[in-house]
């Protein structure tokens, strides 16, 4: 039995609790929230009587070191929560974004590094059979030159998110992104973004954009998003289409994933089942704490979807192209400073001798 310490006792930390209670391999051990009520609040409401504390320490403290930790905290609060468990040997499974910048990525990343720790991000939209399937006809097919998907949506939130400079964007492009790479098995080169308002926003910030993004293999991801389309919406995980040199696929974001071939009819590709989800997200990593397959979220490959995030608002603001290596090559530059600055000198080397991207 894997002991579990949730941090972020809020809707989705408590979609996590379920999430591991779902398991019999694990158990919570502790939950932290900075309100203490809402966190005795989560566990009594499962029938837990746990340590309900206000920090990581004290959690380490009342309940013992863990065997993993889930970061399902504020992104401002992801890097001090993920490196105070990391330095302790904890290994980390992390809600999106790892951070919010890649500056701060790139310096997890050197922790996790340099203790030896595992630290993953959960981007629980790669976790469906839909794109499985979708992933595995386009591979079969031999791969995309040509990707496309347009996300509609408009969530009336309230709140935050509707104060946000680049709410599309920053809060959650970064699924769509993360399902690109996901779907080419490659990382982006460079991208061009316009990120505008329509006239009937209901946001004040640009919430809407169209982005263009160049992979290493000369294939295109274009990438059409609103939170402010009222009418005909997409699913939550958009809608794609992917051309291949044999033929096209399609898939709804949800259960259809259809396929034709040069002079072929369109037909219904199957999709299978499995785990989805957190559910899936949280497997994957138990199995690579067990000596399975490193997560496909693991910090350093899970920093390209951030960086894309990146890449694409700077575009937006400079109104141009904007490559990766120079987006990695200033939060290097900027992460090893800042390490150096605090005086953790091990901790600016790892980052200084990637000089960009961490290697994987």
């Amino acid at each position: 039995m894997r002991d579990v310490v949730v941090v972020g006792a809020g809707g989705m930390g408590r979609a996590w609790l379920d999430t591991v209670a779902r398991r019999d391999d694990l158990r919570v051990s502790a939950i932290v929230d900075v309100s203490v009520d809402t966190a005795r609040a989560a566990a009594g409401e499962r029938g837990w009587d746990i340590p309900c504390v206000a920090s990581v320490d004290e959690a380490f403290v009342a309940a013992g070191l863990p065997g993993m930790l889930l970061n399902v905290t504020i992104p401002e609060a992801h890097r001090a929560v993920s490196e105070a468990a990391l330095r302790r040997g904890v290994p980390v499974l992390s809600e999106k974004p790892v951070t919010p910048t890649v500056s701060d990525a790139l310096a997890l990343a050197a922790v996790s590094e340099l203790t030896g720790v595992l630290l993953a991000t959960s981007q629980s939209r790669r976790y469906s059979a839909g794109i499985r399937s979708f992933r595995e006809e386009v591979a079969a097919a031999g791969g995309a030159a040509q990707l496309t998907s347009q996300f509609f949506q408009n969530p009336r939130f309230g709140g935050f998110r509707d104060e946000m400079e680049s709410p599309l964007l920053i809060d959650m492009a970064i699924h769509t992104f993360d399902q690109a790479r996901y779907v080419l098995g490659l990382d982006p080169v460079s991208v061009y973004c316009d990120e505008f308002s329509p006239p009937w926003s209901w946001y004040r910030g640009d919430a809407a954009a169209e982005a263009v993004f160049r992979f290493a293999d000369g294939a295109r991801f274009a990438y059409s998003g609103s939170w402010c389309a009222d009418g005909l919406t997409t699913s939550w995980n958009g809608s794609w289409r992917a051309s291949t040199a044999t033929g096209s696929v399609s898939w709804d974001g949800e259960a259809a994933v259809t396929a034709q071939h040069r002079g072929g009819e369109p037909r219904t590709v199957p999709v299978g089942d499995g785990e989805e989800g957190l559910d899936a997200a949280l497997a994957e990593f138990v199995a690579g704490l067990d000596g399975g397959p490193t997560p496909s979220g693991e910090v350093r490959a899970n920093i390209w979807s951030l960086a894309m995030v990146e890449a694409a608002l700077a575009s937006a603001r400079t109104g141009q192209a904007v490559r990766l290596d120079d987006v990695f090559a200033a939060a290097s530059a900027h992460a090893a400073e800042s390490a150096r600055a605090s005086g953790d000198h091990a901790l600016a080397g790892a980052i200084a001798s990637w000089n960009g991207a961490p290697p994987r």
